[in-house]
């Protein structure tokens, strides 16, 4: 049982929201916490151990976790993984044992031709089933450690080829473990990585060297709240809210009536994983990260699902359920299927396959098809779904006849058949909020109803009532049941999750369709939303005011489109003739076009606001001056990069009449300044063009001597790699001499190695070779009948095993030919009565160097029992010889 801790309050000030929080201590790492550590399985393959030598030689000494390492090993050789990982780390690195009990800072390796498993925090070793089939042994250790460890399994993934570990990896991630995977740039081999990256499943990709801290720093970061003690002070404006407030926002979907738990340990892993120690804060993060919000949505998401997941159930549909349906129909017919939450596929795939091989068993009388509508909520799963390409290793949940009969082998993996594929229909849909099929046969919905408030179960499971016709099938998940509504839904037989619609009408309420569902549960701020609000006298003046009085104004982009328009602008602006353009400068009357197109690109080009005053403008009933501002506007953010254009009216002084004599004077002065002011302007626009012109050339000039520098460096760098490709050339030419003479020297030596061994067989010689050290080097299969040698005695002393021979001085005499160089020659007794000629002589190599010594064991029991035999005889003719003389 986990510890409970003394429990004290704190408070998180958000804006105006007071989130109360329900510390508990941190996990504790002592090996006296019942087993309550985390335990980081390690799945690797090709080029594994580089990437675990890498791995480790970053994990401190006390970190806190344990590691079990799982690799792909040849079954037929003995495994040297932890002499060769016990370099790279201070922790103590061991081979499992049958029942071993895991405990922090220790590795733990697989043996070769073995699965391993866990339970209760002992690893338990089983034999493999398929010894020489497709083994997936990684993915059947993490499923196994993310039933033992729950939220405390940690999966990693390194350099490996195929897919194996990607199924566990769900598993996990359905426990709220977390996932790291070693970023497949840095692996030698980036199938693994990318198998379970494609899959979505990887909290955090990084080199391999960097997965040590990320992991520690994860495990360091303490709970956001203990298991269900939350409580909300301000619950319409508390943290929580607002998180679910920016899901919506950015994902469309409302995740406020899932259960609360859910929902905190999704966002206590994302917490986790960024090293943030406050829900206010990740509000935060949530608002300038908007990429972090789409994660947050996945990880609700949960999209975990398995081919045939619990198979006793689906034999049980295949064996009974479907059967039953078949025959209450007799004529034939269509049956209807809805899979809610199908996640990538894999269950709505299953029920379609199930139902083939039913028809293929039965056989029934009349024609059956069946339409599979499988929704979710994750678009990208549905994707996938459609796709309908799964890895190799669903061989672990697909019986071997399946895949031969429903998959197609093809890259990158297996591709479902083409009349499993046509039983089914993926759509993107909401449970909670869109519409649900109806007229069904088949509703299944596993592992879903779990993650809802029992106040949206009661309405959902009313929901499934009225869309399955009379004698229809519900299908729940292993931890979910129909709760009250024992007169809608009645059990069948055995302890699995399959219930039968029963009852025509629904006793009680009306059913309450996803539109319904969140008025009710949302209360009075949902209403507030919906409700529009009353006038009040406050904004009726600020209206008045706004159409009254305050001035001309026009919004538009950066090239002077107009996007609206405040106030009365028929003075400044009028349509042009012909095709309808609603931009600035085509509709500004006569006066402002030129004055108004400078100030516009200044105003864009400073960022600052320019304003131009008394400018006269040209309206139906004579001249309007006017000043006009201009502004960029950098706040708010959703005008960003708009344009406001303001025209204020100037009060002009009255005209003096002048007398009649002088009217048409005046008139032509008035015209020749304003001919004037106009060329004034061409002038001065004129000088700007040409100021710019000059400026662009200058620009250009520049531009073109650096494309030359450019250009005269990728020349050289191309001289240089045309240089460098034949250096290579002639490299590789040369490695591939190289290789070929190493070639041939391996079968050289090959030959010779073979021909040695049938030299030393044919002989049948016991010899043993030693080294300086007197420790066996190599020896024939002879010597195993006299001395008790097995292959995995090399590198031992030779004095430390144990011998038939009564020959203690065997030691002393091989130090004597190592220091004399003189060969000894002994008849030595076996404890069985045998005789053997040992003889001892030095190891000289092709350099003449003394390494080691050679020993030989040749058996002449045969020959001291012909000379006791002589000897016997001898002495017995003797005899008769002395008693005949006498």
């Amino acid at each position: 049982m986990k510890k409970q801790a003394k429990l004290t309050k704190r408070q998180i000030k958000s804006g105006n929201a007071v989130l109360t929080e329900t510390p508990v201590p941190k996990r504790d790492n002592s090996r006296d916490a019942d087993q309550h550590f985390p335990i980081a399985g390690i799945g690797a393959s090709a080029g594994g151990l580089e990437a675990l030598e890498a791995f480790l030689g970053n994990v401190p000494a006390k970190s806190g976790m344990a590691f079990v390492i799982v690799q792909h090993l040849d079954p037929t050789h003995k495994g040297i993984m932890v002499e060769l990982l016990q370099r790279s780390t201070s922790m103590t690195v061991a081979q499992v044992k049958d029942r071993m009990k895991v405990e922090p800072d220790y590795v733990y390796v697989i043996p070769p031709n073995k699965d391993l498993s866990i339970l209760h925090g002992k690893l338990h070793l089983l034999d493999p089933t398929t010894p020489r089939g497709l083994r997936l042994p990684i993915d059947y250790f993490f499923r196994s450690m993310a039933d033992d460890r729950q939220d405390l399994s940690i999966g990693v993934i390194l350099s490996g080829m195929g897919s194996d570990g990607t199924l566990g990896l769900r598993a996990i991630k359905e426990k709220a473990g977390v996932v790291f995977v070693q970023a497949p740039a840095s692996a030698k081999f980036d199938g693994m990585p990318r198998s379970a990256i494609d899959a979505g499943l990887a909290d955090v990709i990084a080199p391999v060297e960097e997965l040590p801290g990320r992991m520690i720093a994860y495990i360091k970061h303490p709970p956001l709240v203990a298991r269900d003690k939350v409580s909300l002070e301000s619950k319409s404006q508390s943290a929580l809210e607002k998180v679910f407030i920016l899901l919506r926002t950015q994902t469309g979907h409302d995740f406020s009536l899932y259960k609360k738990s859910t929902v905190y340990r999704r966002i206590e892993r994302r917490m986790g994983l960024h090293q943030i120690d406050r829900i206010a804060a990740y509000v935060r993060f949530l608002q300038e990260n908007p990429q972090e919000t789409e994660l947050l949505f996945k990880e609700l998401l949960i999209g975990v699902t398995s081919f045939f997941r619990d198979p006793e159930i689906w034999e049980q549909l295949k064996g009974k359920v479907i059967p039953e349906l078949l025959t209450a129909h007799p004529t034939g017919g269509i049956f209807r299927a809805w899979i809610t939450g199908c996640s990538t596929g894999e269950e709505a795939y299953s029920l379609a396959i199930i139902f083939k091989e039913t028809l293929e068993e039965v056989k029934p009388a009349g024609n059956f098809s069946l339409q599979i509508f499988a929704t979710d909520l994750d678009k990208d799963a549905i994707d996938k779904a459609r796709a309908g390409i799964y890895p190799a290793n669903i061989a672990a949940d697909v019986s071997p006849a399946r895949l031969r009969r429903f998959f197609v082998q093809e890259e990158p993996g297996l591709r479902v058949g083409k009349e499993i594929r046509e039983m089914v229909i993926f759509a993107s849909q909401n449970l909670i909020m869109d519409p649900p099929f109806t007229k069904l046969d088949f509703l299944v919905c596993r592992n879903l109803l779990i993650y809802l408030t029992p106040e949206l179960q009661k309405k959902i499971l009313p929901l499934f009532h009225y869309s399955l016709n009379p004698g229809g099938i519900l299908f729940l998940g292993s931890a979910e049941t129909i709760g009250v509504f024992t007169d809608l839904f009645a059990p069948l037989d055995g302890k699995n999750r399959i219930y039968r619609r029963i009852g025509n009408t629904l006793v009680g309420e009306p059913i309450e369709f996803p539109s319904a569902f969140f008025p009710s549960q949302q209360g009075e701020m949902t209403k507030a939303v919906a409700q529009k609000p009353a006038p009040n006298l406050q904004s009726l003046a600020d209206q008045l005011i706004l159409q009254e009085y305050a001035p001309a104004a026009a919004l538009t982009n950066d090239k002077g489109d107009i996007l609206y328009i405040s106030g009365r602008t028929g003075k400044y602006l009028e349509p042009a003739a012909g095709k309808v353009n609603w931009n600035l400068f085509v509709m500004a009357r006569e006066g402002l076009r030129y004055e108004l197109t400078g100030a516009f690109q200044k105003a864009i080009a400073k960022k600052d606001p320019i304003t131009i005053r008394k400018v006269k403008v040209k309206t139906d009933g004579g001249v309007q001056v006017v000043d006009v501002s201009i502004r960029s506007i950098t706040e708010p953010a959703a005008l960003r990069g708009m344009v406001l254009t303001v025209f204020t009216d100037v009060a002009t002084p009255p005209e003096v009449k002048a007398p009649g004599k002088h009217r048409k004077t005046s008139a032509q002065n008035s015209r020749m300044v304003e001919l004037e002011r106009e060329l004034e302007q061409a002038r001065h626009e004129l000088q700007t063009t040409r100021e710019e012109m000059q400026t662009s050339q200058e620009e250009l000039k520049s531009m073109n001597e650096e494309l030359q520098s450019t250009n005269e460096e990728l020349q050289s760098t191309n001289e240089e790699l045309t240089t460098s490709k034949e250096e290579m050339q002639s490299m590789n030419e040369e490695l591939q001499t190289v290789n070929n003479e190493l070639q041939a020297k391996v079968n050289e030596f090959s030959s010779i190695n073979n021909d040695m061994k049938n030299l030393l067989d044919s002989t049948d010689i016991a010899t043993l070779f030693l080294d300086e050290k007197l420790k066996v080097r190599r020896f024939t299969t002879r010597i195993s009948q006299i001395i008790k040698l097995i292959p995995g005695d090399a590198g031992r002393p030779v004095t430390d095993i144990a011998s038939d021979l009564r020959y203690p001085e065997l030691a002393d005499d091989a130090q004597e030919v190592l220091r004399t160089l003189v060969f000894v020659e002994k008849q030595i007794a076996a404890k069985d009565g045998r005789w053997f000629q040992v003889r001892i002589m030095p190891y000289r190599t092709l350099e003449n160097r003394i390494d080691g010594l050679v020993i030989t064991f040749m058996e002449i029991t045969t020959s001291k029992r012909l000379e006791a035999e002589l000897r016997k005889t001898q002495a017995a003719l003797e005899k008769r010889i002395k008693e005949h003389k006498a």
